[in-house]
């Protein structure tokens, strides 16, 4: 089975260590055995970490596009629903899941572009979005997909804003910068080979300067600060 997944991932903090904004979104093409991705899109997002429920959309978004150049036979995207298809999603069925009135009201604005998205892709492709959320490997390998970018997209930041930043990675992972690719490997159990990467094309990694460390205010999360290197 061929699956496109998305998430976005990776938020800028603050100095007490509090997502400000979540960095970027992914979309991935995975194939058995399901360990890393074998096409990718992405994007830098900048959601506000408060209100990122309209990232959905654009990891929806993500995942047309990427099934315009990539055969799949289903899309994983990171709403944990029970594995419901999008298109027969239903503000009725909301209440019969186990939500925060926020989380509620959030899904219920943004539920007609998403199902407009999934009928679109359903009509044309003839497959369904699942909304399975983080039981599916796919939408993990989107979630270090996504991490990886925002490993590039922090720093783009920092260069542009002459300043060091704090990103906020993913949860239970490692980051790895080997040439001029960033991988995000899992820390998770059962998860040692799957991972997700980015690759630099502009050279960015070579002007700053990374120094890893855990957060200190959420355990099995790492941060990353990153500083243009003409301030270190």
């Amino acid at each position: 089975m061929r699956v496109i997944a998305a998430d976005s991932a990776s938020a800028i903090l603050n100095k007490k260590f509090e997502p400000t904004v979540i960095v970027a979104a992914a979309a991935v093409l995975v194939k058995p055995p399901y360990r890393e991705p074998s096409e990718y899109l992405a994007k830098p997002i900048y959601a506000d970490a408060i209100n990122s429920h309209e990232a959905i959309v654009q990891e929806a978004e993500l995942c047309r596009q990427l099934l315009a150049k990539a055969e799949a036979d289903v899309i994983h995207v990171d709403m944990s629903l029970g594995a419901v298809s999008l298109e027969e999603l239903s503000p009725i069925q909301f209440s019969n899941m186990k939500l925060s009135g926020r989380a509620r009201s959030n899904l219920i604005k943004i539920l007609p572009k998403l199902r407009k998205i999934a009928g679109e892709i359903s009509q044309k492709y003839g497959i369904e979005i699942l909304a399975i959320g983080k039981e599916s490997i796919p939408v993990r390998i989107a979630e270090l997909t996504a991490g990886a970018h925002a490993v590039i997209y922090a720093s783009e930041r920092a260069l542009e804003q002459k300043e060091p930043l704090i990103l906020g990675l993913p949860s239970k992972c490692q980051p790895r910068i080997i040439g001029d690719k960033v991988y995000l490997h899992s820390l998770m159990a059962a998860e040692h080979d799957v991972l997700g990467y980015a690759k630099d094309g502009n050279k960015v990694l070579e002007k700053i300067d990374i120094a890893e460390m855990l957060n200190p205010c959420a355990r099995g999360f790492r941060v990353l600060k990153i500083s243009p290197k003409s301030m270190t």
